[in-house]
């Protein structure tokens, strides 16, 4: 909320609706520019519907509640209203993947990253962090287009130590490394990195790499990141692989010479409930389950090589 206060503060298009959520967080932005704030109460195909007309008005709305709410009760909207007409209106979900494990199903965003992305016209990303996050805010306004922005639940920690190099569809490497590559985006990247530092306490050097873009990709960048590597790990806290099969639809001959393992959330444990920690580690996506599977997929390859 920050990044996008400071940019309203020299851009008058930014504008900020609500459904009904966000309080403790919105405030800094309604309090300082309440003639660019709404709240359309609980009724996300109305705020869709407002924000397409403020959009078409001149404005750059974004839509703001937890990420089943502003996605799959309005979709149509979304879909009709705003990347049929390639409107520059973004939507913010908080609270992706299990971030809100205890309320439940109801609230899990975890088919929202693939349905977001096969909408024409819409930019899909999922930042790993609150630098990432600013750093997303900035360039979603400059590009003026459909977005769709998948957030954590708030209060994650940063993983960078200062802003990468944030280009739409470019990933940024957050560890150097040459045997194996884990790859991801959102929160999760938290879990990988310490996959990594686990990986690395026995001799196995992971490269872990970061897309806070799901879709589109830029083609080279995706040539220079998976170049020389012969085993990726997807690891993605959502049903299925969604960053997996945008890479493989933009990049395919990536992995002719590439071992790709898949980890997502377990669709079997979707009736389970607890914290998010405790449901991704039902899923193997805590970071000893990552690393885990990785030492797995190792020996069992050096014993198909060794028969």
């Amino acid at each position: 909320m920050d990044a996008l206060s400071a940019v309203a503060a020299s851009d008058p298009r930014p504008f900020l609706i609500t459904g009904d959520l966000g309080f403790s967080v919105l405030e800094r932005f309604r309090d300082k520019y309440p003639e660019r704030f709404l709240n359309a109460g609980v009724a996300e195909q109305n705020m869709t519907g407002l924000a397409a007309g403020l959009a078409l008005a001149g404005h750059h709305p974004f839509t703001y509640s937890i990420a089943n709410f502003p996605t799959l009760r309005c979709l149509e909207q979304i879909r009709n209203d705003i990347c049929y007409h390639n409107l520059p209106v973004c939507i913010v979900a908080v609270g992706g993947g299990v971030a809100y494990g205890a309320a439940g199903y109801s609230h899990h965003a975890v088919e929202d990253l693939a349905i977001m992305r096969a909408l024409d016209g819409m930019t899909v990303l999922a930042p790993a962090d609150p630098i990432e996050t600013a750093c997303a805010v900035e360039a979603i306004v400059a590009a003026g287009r459909p977005t769709y922005l998948r957030l954590g639940k708030g209060g994650e920690p940063n993983l960078h130590d200062s802003k990468p190099d944030f280009f739409i569809g470019k990933p940024v490497t957050f560890r150097a490394g040459e045997e194996v590559c884990l790859a991801g985006s959102g929160p999760i990247l938290g879990n990988m990195l310490a996959a990594a530092t686990e990986l690395a306490r026995h001799g196995v050097n992971a490269r872990v790499l970061g897309f806070h873009t799901i879709w589109p990709h830029d083609r080279e960048a995706l040539r220079t990141a998976f170049r020389g590597l012969r085993d990726i790990f997807f690891v993605e806290e959502h049903l299925g692989n969604p960053l997996f099969a945008s890479v493989a639809e933009t990049l395919p001959e990536s992995f002719q010479n590439t071992r790709v393992h898949l980890l997502s959330l377990d669709r079997a444990q979707k009736h389970a409930l607890g914290s998010r920690d405790y449901l991704l580690s039902l899923s193997g996506l805590h970071p000893e389950g990552i690393a885990e599977h990785v030492h797995r997929a190792l020996a069992s390859h050096r014993m198909s090589v060794q028969v």
